[in-house]
């Protein structure tokens, strides 16, 4: 079943920059888009809405004034031209805050917390309607690449690019390893080197200052020994018990 969102914002320009973006995903449909929010209410209400794209600053009624007013209330993602508004925005419990003009790799960050957090609200509500293998979504050479969570070994960094190793295969991709490690669940994975993140489910062996993934050594950074001993050997007592 496909993941209904709305975008409500009153500058036509920009519901068409975020409607461009959303055309790469075939599993997100676009219900409707207005300009006015008092008129998106209505379907608010009466529509299963998952995710809501918000404009703030508009003249009928503000961005916040609609978050105030949600009940039910779908995950909620702010686009606007101003950076001041962000703390406000987060108080308020939204799933991100996004800059206009809304570059196509900041927006894809974006859609990958919207499938974790529907994975996550499905798995702890046991709602199949939604329910998929969690995955992102990887920019590789110009074509969006869908990677499930589980096929990743681990992640290394490569200067201004990393790499994904996976069941099925590596990937490369123009991205740091800060800025993909914010995209994974940190139930499964785990920061071990300045130069990788890990699929905590996927260690085979643990020896001295590395671990064991798929044959292949994978050094633990000093300052990461006693966090990444620690979490692991939890892991394992919480599995025992």
């Amino acid at each position: 079943m496909k993941i209904k969102c709305i975008i409500i914002d009153d500058e036509p320009l920009a519901i068409s920059v975020i409607e461009d973006h959303l055309k790469n995903f075939d599993n997100i449909e676009i219900l409707e888009t207005f300009n006015d929010p008092l008129k998106a209410f209505a379907i608010l209400q009466q529509e299963k809405v998952d995710v809501l794209f918000l404009d703030i600053n508009m003249p009928q009624m503000s961005g916040f004034e609609v978050i105030e007013n949600l009940n039910p209330k779908p995950l909620v993602i702010i686009t606007t031209a101003y950076r001041e508004y962000a703390v406000k925005s987060f108080e308020l419990d939204v799933l991100d805050y996004l800059v206009k003009p809304i570059p196509f790799n900041r927006f894809l960050k974006t859609i990958n917390k919207v499938y974790q957090q529907i994975h996550t609200n499905n798995s702890s509500t046991g709602d199949s309607k939604l329910n998929h293998e969690p995955h992102i979504f990887l920019k590789v050479d110009k074509k969006l690449i869908k990677v499930n969570l589980n096929d990743i070994l681990f992640i290394e960094s490569l200067k201004d690019y990393i790499k994904i190793a996976t069941t099925l295969g590596d990937y490369v991709v123009h991205k740091s390893l800060t800025a993909i490690s914010e995209e994974l669940p940190q139930s499964n994975f785990i920061r071990v080197h300045r130069s990788y993140n890990i699929s905590i489910n996927k260690i085979v062996a643990l020896e001295g200052n590395s671990i064991e993934i798929a044959g292949r050594r994978i050094p633990i950074g000093r300052n990461y020994l006693k966090q990444t001993k620690e979490r692991i050997f939890n892991i394992k007592e919480d599995k025992e018990n």
